[in-house]
């Protein structure tokens, strides 16, 4: 996949949101608007289209298009993870992913998961409604470690907002290096870490290399009441084998992203013992518009000037 750097005068960008809401385009540029909801446009307005802006969570609706537009040089995520986009970007388009749009959000929904799941929220509100007054001992997130397991730039934004919650932090991306809060441990050393860990955040990518990585012996490591956050993909972790500690009560998890996805009725995540769910919407706030938008206009803004586009995704990244 080549990085485009460069469009013409005159050339065409298809949007999910009015150009107004951007400022304005690039001069001479020209918009198609189309947010995913409803048929996609008719091919005789796609040929001028260099620049194809995904709609958020409608993926699925764009795929179609990305073989209908014959001048398609770029195309921009609202995403962070790209895994579903990444097979059927054309050969000699560049695609960017939204990194940085949704650290904000999806550290805020981390934090609050392990919060909840630590204090036993879940049961409390499941007792306010039967209006029974259900004191007790809980642990508390000061004192504990948490284990951030993916640290970019959404495991860095979980940091920054645990910070005054007076815990210890480790953190561990795919290669050990140094980061501004602290050293950043390298995969190879996650087993021996695990055993430290109170509660582990996943904000991992999906990869072939991090599908499964939370198998049966990684949860194996894991000290006895800890709690583990999914707010990274659902196939990051092996289903079965998360169901299994749960259901001896060794284990917590507080899960914003499940496998398979979404849960149907009837699964047996949704009544195993000490698990919270969230339907997939810790990046779903008020947060996420501004940020998408600001990404998009400084997008736009570079490729028309030619200058080169942030993000740029490696195509061999899902093999990593």
């Amino acid at each position: 996949m080549a990085a485009a750097t460069g469009g013409s005068t005159g050339a065409g960008v298809m949007l999910p949101y009015p150009p107004s809401e951007l400022g304005g385009l690039p001069e001479g540029w020209r918009a198609l608007v189309w947010d995913g909801d409803g048929p996609a446009p008719a091919d005789g307005v796609l040929g001028d289209v260099e620049f194809l802006v995904v709609p958020y969570t409608r993926t699925g609706a764009a795929l179609p298009l990305l073989g209908r537009l014959p001048a398609l040089r770029v195309v921009q995520s609202l995403s962070a993870g790209v895994e579903n986009l990444l097979p059927h970007v054309p050969a000699g388009v560049t695609l960017c992913n939204a990194r940085g749009v949704h650290d904000t959000s999806t550290a805020e929904h981390a934090v609050t998961l392990l919060l909840a799941a630590l204090r036993g929220i879940p049961g409390l509100v499941r007792a306010q409604e039967a209006g029974r007054w259900s004191s007790g001992f809980r642990p508390a997130l000061a004192d504990r470690t948490v284990l951030v397991l993916g640290y970019g730039a959404i495991g860095s934004a979980v940091e920054a907002r645990l910070a005054p919650f007076e815990c210890e932090v480790l953190r561990v991306a795919r290669t050990a290096r140094s980061a501004p809060r602290g050293p950043v441990h390298g995969l190879d050393e996650l087993p021996s870490l695990l055993p430290r860990a109170d509660a582990v955040v996943l904000t991992l990518p999906l990869t072939d290399r991090t599908r499964g990585l939370v198998d049966a012996a990684f949860l194996a490591r894991l000290g006895d009441g800890a709690v583990l956050v999914n707010v990274g993909r659902g196939a990051v972790v092996d289903t079965a084998a998360l169901l299994a500690e749960l259901r001896t009560g060794r284990l917590a998890a507080a899960l914003d992203v499940t496998d398979p996805e979404p849960l149907p009725p009837g699964h047996a995540l949704w009544t195993a013992p000490n698990t919270l769910i969230t339907p997939h919407v810790a990046a779903t706030t008020s947060a996420f518009r501004p940020r998408a938008l600001a990404l998009v206009r400084a997008q736009l803004a570079r490729y028309a000037s030619g200058e080169p586009l942030a993000n740029v995704v490696d195509p061999t990244a899902n093999q990593e």
